[in-house]
């Protein structure tokens, strides 16, 4: 049982290591990518039409009460839904988006039990994972209408679908300039 303290630091610094390769990768691809990738217009479209459905959907969420309801499970409960381990399911590509979108990238976490990208106002990315965007609590469902969900449900699938479109884009984009293809 002494063990434990040393197994939990154990886990935080390979759960660390994981994403910082991430983010290290998101970084050179942005040096070496950026500039370009901004320019060409298909994906520049893409980024300011995800970057309004971001606002749009963080705006809902707002409205909704799904940030007040988030940050009191975390101050008053100490709980919140993104655990550590939740941030090795980003890829560098959609980490990549964040720099594009002109979101800096943390690099140490704030909380050894949580997401490395939770910061004390929540997440510290612009474009999240479709899990991180789409998964709502029970305690969460349950604050308005259904109808009201219903609507914060169409405004964040619009997001995720605009930020899958827009992965996909960077994704062919960096392979036919890599590769040829």
């Amino acid at each position: 049982m002494a063990r434990q303290p040393e197994e939990k630091k154990a886990k935080n610094i390979l759960l660390d290591r994981r994403i910082r390769e991430k983010i290290s990768g998101a970084q050179d691809l942005f040096e070496l990518w950026g500039d370009t990738l901004r320019k060409d217009p298909p994906i520049f479209f893409l980024l300011n039409s995800l970057d309004k459905k971001i606002a749009a959907s963080r705006e809902a969420m707002e409205v909704f009460g799904v940030a007040s309801a988030c940050r009191h499970c975390l101050e008053e409960d100490g709980a919140t839904c993104c655990g550590a381990g939740i941030e090795n399911r980003y890829t560098s590509r959609l980490l990549l988006i964040n720099l594009l979108l002109g979101k800096a990238l943390p690099q140490k976490r704030l909380w050894g039990n949580s997401c490395f990208f939770l910061s004390e106002n929540g997440c510290s990315l612009k474009a999240r994972l479709v899990l991180c965007v789409n998964y709502l609590c029970l305690k969460i469902q349950r604050l308005g209408p259904s109808e009201e969900l219903a609507r914060l449900q169409k405004i964040t699938g619009e997001e995720m679908d605009e930020s899958f479109i827009l992965e996909e884009a960077v994704k062919r984009f960096i392979e036919e300039k890599s590769y040829g293809k």
